[in-house]
């Protein structure tokens, strides 16, 4: 069997036409090469229903042309008549994003605009630009209603132009281990789903078509290809589908993820290796900082974000000939009940547990459904504080542990759930610690326990250059390469700045073992102020500085560099101006961004018989159905794993040949040389004129472009140590001025931008008033210009918040609606203190 995750188009473009008599609308599909369509009928008649018609017939060019200029000429007003035209073009799209109704009539949403972010195999990954929401129902049967305007409004705040990625072939919901593995299953298991299913053949006949293997007396070459299910916990238009997904074919059908994609390429003496970098944020219990914290009563956790780096060597980019590498690690608020009130706008608001849970019930949901994902171990890395003259962050680690312990008495040894706290922000102000050093030995530890993903067998590495540390990498390893077998998961307060940072090192060391698996260095091992691992830490800043603008409000504070201690002085001024835009969010907008959310992803849908969105007091019931409704079977709280885990650990259960697995998929016999499935004609699209300054590969982040000095001498390797001063990028360097306002602009309005727990005082609430005096003097020092740019800083600040406060005394709508006199007060109170008190003390 031959991998094939290919749908029917696999690069389909919509053309949405309307009679002229505007009753209806007729969505054509094509494939990149336009050589298969497929037309939809929709009914503009009914006001508040969705009627589709689906022929699910494939049409040819020259049939789909004769289709449309007959409903052209039927939908004339004069049969015969010339002058106009029954039949328009109303939008050129890329896909659908799905349909959606509020208090009138559906409206579908189409993707407008795209652009290819990183190609995995052959299979292409884009990203939306642009999308257009268009009414159905025509005019003349409208049913309006005066709170229809303000329900679009809320559902457009979510901008699906910001980092919003879909793929027409392959699967992003899942990782790349799972779509690899699908092959792996029993080829008899395959051959009974393919003769069982009634999939269309795309063959044809011999009486239609001509064979070159006929004289030869070879048969036409038949591949099989697979269509699974996506995994809707990280697909985001997964409800906006579900009125459409039963009516239509399945190539109609299309799933978008929310979260960050980038590829870099990584020159080796000439030989191009993709590095990737996929995060999948979930949509369950969704939403921004202060508003969703913990877990729901389903397990589902806060800024869950699901981080997977594939490595693959860019020379063959087949699957089934090409080798491709995987990490995945997860990063989550502490599954527990609790949440921080905000009522009050204190710069660190004061953590509560909302509920007792002594037999670790909501815990035991959350990891039993990391446990049928990832398999085991599972490694939890825990870096909130341990030691604070006042509780704060202390109240999770104390009520996490006895959960862990408690969980773990009723699981095998083997399969247990590991345990590591460590506190990182006091480590960091030690004068005698290497915070990147301890971390360093924890991802070595955690790498050698899980293994990592490999289709390839011919692991001649170890041979031709042996090391002792291969030998005891952890995984699974199979007839076709290695498997990762568990996950890590790494947490702090927010899971922003401390948490990038600690999966940034865990990645790093992750990346060493699989270039050393595909041959590319000579020990699994890599330093820093190499040109490999600044391509590979850039790769994980833009990844921090989006989820962080998507869940805190802004991008990241705290970087490797800043726990390198190598991060400039000009820094601290934009540390302040980050976390007074976390204040902002977390003020005035974060309220409207969360019912956006709830809306986008349907956990509200209006009608006509319950309270409106903006009249609910809280959305606590919309994200914990089960408190509102007795459960008829209780789980155990021994037993608290599902049926059928435990017996397939460690290997994860969702990638198990049984039964139940099996229906979530389909097998396709399609010809070998069938445009739908031909790699080389997507690709390279050789009936198109294209540049090469076009072309996706020559436009990304190259290391030898981009990393490498100008003069590299006699060695050119992007694994030799180099100086700041010779690289072609600076090290020191932030991103300018002009590269951080675009970032801001495509990301922030994608999800809710509150304030980040990582940042809470100018420069850090690992800095805070108490902490110093516990623990002496910082590890950096003020100087006379940062003292007098940070001055100036807050004068500007004192002067933001002054036309602020005016505005509101002359009656501003903008802000009057969301806010008064009296409730500013206290957040320029405690901000001012917070701005001064980082001046005054030099840090």
């Amino acid at each position: 069997c031959t991998l094939n995750c290919r749908y029917s188009f696999s690069s389909v473009q919509y053309f949405l036409s309307h009679s002229w008599r505007r009753q209806r609308y007729f969505l054509v599909g094509s494939n990149e090469a336009h050589t298969k369509h497929r037309v939809l009928k929709i009914d503009r008649t009914e006001p508040k229903d969705l009627v589709i018609i689906d022929d699910k017939h494939v049409y040819n060019q020259h049939e789909v042309r004769e289709l449309l200029g007959r409903l052209d000429l039927g939908n004339r007003t004069k049969i015969g008549q010339k002058g106009s035209s029954g039949l328009s073009k109303a939008l050129t799209a890329y896909g659908i994003v799905g349909f959606v109704r509020f208090l009138e009539g559906y409206y579908i949403v189409l993707i407008t605009k795209r652009r290819k972010v990183a190609d995995i195999g052959g299979h292409s990954i884009y990203k939306i630009e642009d999308t257009s929401m268009i009414y159905i129902p025509n005019d003349s049967v409208r049913v309006t209603h005066p709170d229809e305007a303000r329900y679009v409004r809320i559902f457009q705040n979510v901008d699906l132009s910001s980092n919003f990625y879909f793929s027409y072939s392959y699967d992003l919901s899942h990782s790349l281990q799972y779509n690899l593995t699908l092959l792996q299953r029993p080829y008899d298991l395959w051959l009974s789903e393919a003769s069982s299913a009634e999939e269309e053949v795309h063959t044809q006949s011999k009486q239609d078509s001509f064979d070159i293997f006929e004289d030869e007396g070879l048969p036409t070459q038949v591949v099989y290809g697979l269509q699974n299910e996506p995994y809707y916990k990280y697909v985001w238009n997964g409800k906006l589908l579900e009125r459409f997904k039963d009516i239509v074919h399945h190539d109609w059908l299309m799933y978008i993820i929310h979260g960050f994609c980038g590829q870099s390429k990584l020159l080796i003496y000439g030989r191009p290796v993709h590095i990737t970098l996929i995060a999948r944020r979930s949509s369950k219990f969704a939403g921004t900082r202060f508003l969703k914290r913990g877990a729901n009563c389903e397990g589902d956790v806060a800024n869950e974000v699901e981080t997977e780096q594939i490595v693959h060597d860019a020379s063959v980019m087949s699957f089934t000939a090409g080798s491709y590498s995987s990490y995945v690690q997860v990063r989550g608020s502490v599954p527990l009940y609790w949440s921080q009130d905000i009522s009050t706008m204190m710069p660190k608001p004061p953590i509560r547990l909302d509920q007792a849970d002594p037999y670790a019930h909501v815990a035991a949901l959350h990891f039993d459904q990391m446990l049928q994902r990832f398999g085991s171990p599972i490694i939890i890395l825990n870096l909130v504080k341990k030691r604070e003259k006042r509780k704060h962050e202390k109240i999770l680690s104390e009520e996490l542990y006895p959960a862990v312990i408690n969980l773990n008495q009723f699981l095998p040894p083997d399969h247990c759930i590991d345990y590591i706290a460590w506190d990182m922000a006091r480590y960091t102000k030690s004068k005698l610690c290497n915070v990147l050093d301890r971390l360093s030995m924890i991802a070595e530890n955690v790498v050698k326990r899980t293994g990592f993903f490999i289709n390839r067998s011919e692991f001649y590495c170890h041979i031709l250059r042996p090391d002792e540390r291969w030998g005891d990498l952890g995984g699974q390893i199979t007839n076709s390469g290695r498997v990762q077998n568990g996950v890590l998961r790494t947490n702090c307060v927010d899971c922003l700045d401390r948490t990038n940072t600690a999966q940034f090192m865990v990645g790093k060391c992750a990346l060493a073992y699989q270039l050393y698996a595909l041959g590319m260095i000579d020990k699994p091992k890599l330093q820093f102020d190499t040109d490999c691992v600044r391509l590979f830490e850039e790769l994980y800043e833009d990844h921090g500085d989006t989820l962080s603008l998507q869940y805190g409000g802004s991008q990241l504070v705290h970087r490797v560099k800043t726990y390198r201690k190598i991060a400039p002085w000009t820094q601290h001024s934009k540390d302040i101006m980050q976390t007074l835009s976390r204040y902002y969010s977390n003020a005035f907008s974060d309220a409207d961004r969360q019912d956006a959310i709830n809306l986008f992803l349907q956990v509200y849908q209006p009608s006509e018989s319950k309270p409106h969105l903006w009249e609910l007091p809280t959305d606590f019931y919309l994200h914990q159905r089960s408190t509102m409704a007795l459960p008829l079977d209780r789980r155990s709280y021994t037993l608290w794993w599902s049926e059928g885990i435990l017996s397939s650990l460690p290997v994860a259960y969702d990638e198990v040949p049984c039964e139940e697995n099996m229906k979530k998929i389909k097998v396709k016999r399609v010809n070998q040389f069938d445009e739908s499935i031909d790699i080389y004609t997507e690709f390279f699209k050789p009936y198109e004129l294209t540049s090469f300054d076009d072309t996706f590969c020559i436009t990304m982040t190259n290391s030898a472009r981009e990393f490498m000095p100008k003069s590299v001498g006699v060695d050119p390797s992007p694994f030799t140590v180099r100086k700041p001063e010779e690289t072609g990028k600076s090290v020191l360097g932030n991103k300018s001025s002009k590269e951080e306002t675009l970032l801001q602009r495509k990301t922030a309005a994608s999800a809710p931008p509150p304030p980040s727990e990582e940042a809470i005082s100018s420069t850090s609430e690992d800095d805070s008033e108490e902490d110093r005096d516990e623990d002496g003097s910082v590890s950096q020092r003020s100087t006379p210009i940062k003292l007098l740019t940070e001055l100036l800083t807050a004068f500007k600040i004192i002067l933001l918040f002054n036309r602020i406060f005016n505005a509101m005394h002359k009656g501003a709508p903008s802000i009057q609606e969301t806010s008064s006199p009296s409730f500013l007060q206290p957040l320029m109170k405690h901000t001012m203190y917070s701005v001064f008190n980082t001046i005054m003390v030099g840090n």
